[in-house]
């Protein structure tokens, strides 16, 4: 069974920087696609930034050049390196673990954590 915990949520002055880790357990990390989502009330997850097994990396539009996702295969974690940031971020953000097609029957699951506060506020 995968869990996946978040942390480095808070509160933080618009330009400011916040470094969000998520750390999982379980197997089958260094074979899974990882992405950091964020939701707002009344709205639904949107994906903020991904990062493949091989290392392949994509961005939302509205993050491109502030946000920095990365992952470490050897402590069972993916950052968001969050930079410039506005009030327009905030939310509450998740994880998400994919395990690809090589981790075998486990591609067939998915797995999120239970979400960190970001609150870009003056």
């Amino acid at each position: 069974q995968v869990q996946l915990v978040e942390s480095g949520g808070g509160l933080v002055q618009p330009g400011g920087s916040l470094r969000l880790s998520c750390a999982a357990s379980g197997s089958f990390f260094s074979v899974s696609d990882l992405g950091w989502y964020r939701q707002t009330p009344g709205k639904q997850r949107e994906l903020v930034a991904a990062i493949t097994w091989g290392g392949r990396i994509n961005y939302a539009d509205s993050v491109k050049g502030r946000f920095t996702i990365s992952r470490d295969n050897a402590k069972n974690t993916v950052y968001l390196q969050m930079n410039s940031l506005k009030p327009e971020d905030t939310a509450v953000y998740y994880c998400h673990q994919q395990p690809s097609a090589l981790a075998g029957w486990a591609s067939r699951f998915d797995y999120w954590g239970q979400g960190t506060q970001v609150t870009v506020s003056s």
